[in-house]
């Protein structure tokens, strides 16, 4: 039983690491997108933008709502960056503990 449990953490923590790219990478893009820079009428920069847009909203949006309005300065892929770090520690430590409880 221990060694599912420690793939299934595993799986999940690696779900989580990627995650965290995706974020970075849709923050990048943005910046990106806002200085001009690369443009959206380009269909394959407008396809990647829509995609990671549709896969960091669902959890950006819950945290903008809790965060107060700080202007032009959009804090919340680092809060969320965060709780993924913490998350994975979490993590890290229940699989310690799993491995030490029946190696």
């Amino acid at each position: 039983m221990a060694p599912l449990i420690i793939a299934l953490l595993q799986l999940i923590d690696t779900v989580l690491a990627l995650y965290v790219w995706v974020l970075i990478i849709s923050a990048v893009l943005s910046w990106l997108i806002a200085f001009d820079v690369i443009n959206t009428r380009n269909r394959f920069v407008y396809t990647v933008s829509d995609m990671l847009y549709r896969l960091t909203e669902p959890v950006l949006g819950r945290v903008r709502a809790v965060l107060p309005n700080l202007g032009g300065l959009d804090l919340s892929p680092v809060v969320v960056i965060l709780a993924i770090m913490f998350i994975r520690s979490l993590l890290a430590g229940y699989a310690g503990s799993i491995v030490g409880t029946f190696g």
